[in-house]
């Protein structure tokens, strides 16, 4: 960032921040940045019966030490209006992703990510939160019409995940609008890196590059165009979010890297990367329906660099080469486990 653009920011340390989705792959990275920036850090995570904090459980105990942890969902409105209640700044970014379980769980989607989205901003509302970060997705634009994507891209919920998302984006821009609420919409594009589920399609080929239980390297289309984002770089486009005092609320920002690769560019990085010789074989069950499918997605992430100064600092190779070493990690450490394999 620029010396302008950090005179303009908010400093965290001290302030009292909300975490929502803090357990999932991208809110694990970015509690573990607040907490290094000194914020007082509320971590919301899943309630399950099996006691589990999703990521949190592995981060170092003197960062977790460090958080108040709270076991909720965000679809209760009542303890969602607790939690916002004593804070500073809200990233809301619980939801639920998985793009292939959406098209048989259409409603459980808009009642997490609609619903859930909606008592996050009643509440924000109601005891006047400096400012909210509501997490969109890149999904929201469907297959480019244009390219690189900007803000203006029309929006095509190519699936009920995305349609939900579109519906939860609409909300904070009609709170923004209707009740001036601070609440900045940060629109990742696909993000990548350790502790990603294998429901996305990075993680779903390394495991089964570096898996010696798994013969062959099994995989959905190969032709789709993504931008990826290493998961630091996405953390720190949220910080820049809560913090900027050049940013504008209601609207959405783009944060992507500007780059694009296939995913069949995707496969022969690791193929390269693992040195893997395992036969690539494509699977019609792992295939979205063909009007459902997003062909291209690729960012300008203009807008956002302007009010914030972000920009990304790892490339895709390299972030492809840490993502490689943690999960070699995980099988030395036996930290690998079954879990379905979403190539989408």
């Amino acid at each position: 960032m620029t010396s302008a653009m950090h005179l303009n920011a908010v400093s965290y340390s001290g302030r009292n921040v909300l975490v929502t989705g803090a357990d999932g792959f991208i809110g694990s990275h970015l509690v573990e940045r607040l907490v290094e920036a000194e914020a007082n850090v509320t971590a919301l995570c899943l309630y399950n019966s099996f006691d589990s904090l999703g990521w949190i459980d592995r981060l170092p105990q003197a960062t977790r030490a460090q958080m108040n942890v709270i076991r909720g969902d965000v679809r209760d409105a009542a303890l969602v209006r607790r939690l916002v209640s004593r804070q500073d700044t809200v990233f809301h970014l619980a939801a639920l992703i998985a793009i292939p379980h959406s098209y048989a769980a259409a409603q459980s989607y808009v009642d997490t990510n609609i619903l859930g989205t909606l008592n996050v901003l009643e509440a924000a509302r109601e005891y006047d939160v400096r400012r909210v970060v509501h997490t969109s997705t890149s999904e929201v634009y469907g297959t480019a019409i244009t390219v690189p994507i900007t803000e203006a891209h029309p929006l095509q919920g190519q699936s009920p995940y995305s349609a939900t998302k579109i519906g939860a984006d609409m909300l904070a821009e009609a709170f923004a609008r209707s009740h001036d609420l601070p609440v900045v919409i940060l629109r990742p594009f696909n993000t990548f890196g350790p502790r990603q589920s294998e429901r996305a399609v990075i993680p779903t080929i390394l495991r089964q590059a570096l898996d010696p239980e798994v013969t062959s390297i099994r995989v959905g289309d190969l032709t789709p165009i993504r931008d990826f984002t290493y998961v630091q770089d996405t953390a720190a486009a949220f910080l820049a979010a809560g913090s900027s005092g050049s940013i504008s609320f209601g609207v959405p920002y783009n944060a992507g890297s500007g780059a694009a690769v296939t995913v069949r560019d995707v496969v022969d990085l690791v193929l390269k990367l693992t040195a893997c010789t395992k036969p690539v074989v494509q699977e019609v069950s792992r295939l979205r329906p063909p009007k459902s499918e997003v062909k291209e997605l690729l960012a300008d992430f203009t807008r956002f660099n302007r009010a914030t100064g972000w920009k990304p600092q790892v490339d895709f190779v390299e972030g492809m080469k840490r993502t490689v070493a943690w999960w070699k990690s995980q099988f030395q450490e036996g930290r690998v486990r079954q879990e379905v394999n979403y190539a989408t």
